[in-house]
């Protein structure tokens, strides 16, 4: 995974939980929890300064929104991670383990 300017790199096979909470999966947020889980992943490791949250944030709303979602339902979505996004965004603690099907 890397970022080269306006590009988020995401190698195939790259694994992320799609929405949470109470949100649910569609076609068109895939993309952005994707964009959005790899970045928070990002800031997690310590390779994307945590100051940039907000930013991580506001560009999920953008890539929602360029998807086609609704804004009303983007702009909710975007409400939720800034208020309750903090902790996926610092807490290292039983995340990013990668458990083997082999």
């Amino acid at each position: 995974m890397g970022i080269d300017g306006d590009t988020l790199f995401v190698k195939d096979g790259y694994a992320w939980d799609g929405a949470s909470g109470p949100c649910f999966n569609t076609k068109n947020s895939l993309v952005g929890t994707l964009v959005h889980d790899a970045l928070y992943q990002l800031m997690r490791k310590g390779l994307l300064d945590r100051s940039f949250r907000k930013m991580v944030d506001w560009q999920f709303y953008k890539v929602l929104r360029k998807n086609g979602m609704g804004a009303l339902r983007a702009r909710t979505w975007y409400t939720c991670v800034r208020l309750f996004g903090k902790k996926s965004a610092t807490d290292v603690q039983g995340r990013d383990i990668i458990l083997s099907t082999d």
